[in-house]
């Protein structure tokens, strides 16, 4: 049962990268599922170092889009227009909604702030790279949690 649970944790982990769902923690909590199963064995330095970097990245991922807002030019405005474009565009249009959204999101609210289009269009440019950014270093500690698990249980 654990390493059933183990495994869909690892993989929703990694869809869990790309969806408004805290992708990293699933991948660890994966990670230690299958550690407390006789099917695979960490080191504690692997554990110690992937929770660590999890812990790290969720934070990261928080702040990546309001980093990239504001060092784009983007104001508060734009940082809550990017965050609700964030959301809605992911229900709207699940594929690429959450991409667009803060695109669009961050633009219309620095245009509600008063800021000129290309002022707008910086910021909204900004959030995308910092989104875009956020998703990359998520997948990447989700695959390499996954790799550590694909090698321990051959390994086992």
């Amino acid at each position: 049962m654990l390493l059933i649970l183990g495994f869909a944790a690892l993989l929703g982990g990694l869809a869990g990268a790309f969806l408004p769902i805290p992708g990293p923690p699933l991948s660890y909590a994966g990670m230690l599922l299958l550690h407390y199963s006789k099917y695979a064995q960490f080191s504690q330095t692997v554990l110690l170092v992937c929770g660590v970097a999890t812990a790290l990245i969720f934070l990261f991922d928080y702040y990546a889009p309001i980093w990239g807002t504001k060092k784009f030019g983007g104001t508060s405005a734009g940082v809550w227009g990017s965050t609700i474009g964030s959301v809605v565009g992911f229900f709207v249009i699940p594929a690429v909604g959450l991409f667009l959204g803060a695109f669009l999101g961050a633009l219309i609210g620095e245009l509600i702030g008063g800021a000129d289009s290309m002022t707008a269009l910086k910021a909204a440019i900004g959030s995308f790279i910092g989104l875009a950014t956020g998703i990359f270093v998520k997948v990447v500690l989700c695959l390499v949690m996954i790799g550590f698990s694909i090698a321990s249980f051959w390994g086992a």
